[in-house]
């Protein structure tokens, strides 16, 4: 099979100044220029990507909402239900929030929809599920945005919804206490490819810092991110290689204990990168979405 190359033109004074900036290969220079990487500061951060150009969570629209509404359940002693799909993104998101959660309150509980009675996305089983177990307060990951009829039907029974999602919203949106999505067309968050797991690990780090709690409350949980980055196919763009970077940094130096569990699974030996994450972690997390009758682990 033949291949049509297509080099992008290049801007040979934009690459001389960067090669006298950064002292490099012109080559790497002419690349970077290529990837819009054309200035000083914006090859730092892709190749030196530090934590602290992550953006404040504050900025994403309703993020206030959210917390104060989280804050609400817990001073109320509410029952809350951590609710995500079955694929990757979903689990891990999951795998998360229900881990952070549980360790500043105890009466949280997590569901996950099983694939072939329930489908994606929210559920009435979820949804009553939840009703008969006394939870008040559900915050959906990866899901949420378009179910409109559902989230009306929890609301007529009581029960609030955050919805924490990552996909193109519809016209109408469903009567959510809070949005979290930084796709919605008033939301001014400055990074909109966020995936499911990474806007619940926004709403994560907005609770840690509301409560004044130490950073490693929610960075912690950066290898499900990077998993979830990774296998969501979202760009490995801004925030998201920030967190894939930091989160493949814990893979392979302290991973959670289900990520640690599947790496052995898959016979790990060596250094992983973000391609092992697709092709090997990924593929096992969702094979337990395609059992009939599951039992993933909200401890990935």
């Amino acid at each position: 099979m033949q291949k049509r190359w297509k080099i992008l033109p290049v801007n040979e004074t934009s690459i001389a100044k960067l090669q006298t900036d950064l002292k490099i290969n012109k080559t790497l220079c002419s690349i970077l220029v290529q990837r819009g990487l054309a200035d000083f500061e914006t090859s730092k951060h892709f190749f030196r990507p530090q934590l602290s150009n992550l953006h404040s969570p504050w900025l994403m629209k309703d993020m206030d909402k959210a917390v104060a509404r989280f804050l609400q359940a817990i001073d109320q002693k509410e029952k809350i239900l951590v609710y995500g799909d079955y694929d990757v993104d979903g689990t891990t998101s999951v795998a998360c929030m229900y881990q952070f959660i549980q360790s500043i309150y105890t009466e949280v509980d997590y569901y996950i929809p099983h694939r072939y009675r329930e489908g994606y996305g929210i559920s009435k089983a979820g949804i009553d599920f939840a009703k008969e177990q006394g939870m008040t307060l559900i915050i959906s990951l990866d899901c949420g945005i378009k179910s409109v009829e559902l989230i009306t039907y929890a609301k007529e029974l009581g029960i609030d919804f955050i919805v924490c999602d990552h996909h193109l919203p519809d016209t109408e949106l469903p009567p959510a206490i809070a949005i979290l999505n930084a796709k919605q067309i008033d939301c001014n968050y400055p990074y909109k490819e966020l995936c499911g797991c990474g806007v619940g690990f926004k709403l994560a780090t907005a609770i840690a810092e509301k409560l004044g709690l130490p950073a490693e409350t929610y960075l912690q949980y950066l290898d499900l991110v990077a998993t979830a980055i990774a296998a969501d196919i979202v760009p490995m763009t801004g925030e998201n290689r920030i967190m894939a970077f930091y989160g493949l940094k814990k893979i392979n130096e302290n991973p959670s204990p289900g990520i640690k569990a599947l790496m052995e699974l898959a016979g790990v030996k060596k250094h992983m990168y973000i391609t092992n994450v697709v092709f090997m972690i990924a593929p096992r997390v969702n094979a337990a979405g395609r059992m009939d009758e599951k039992k993933q682990s909200n401890y990935l």
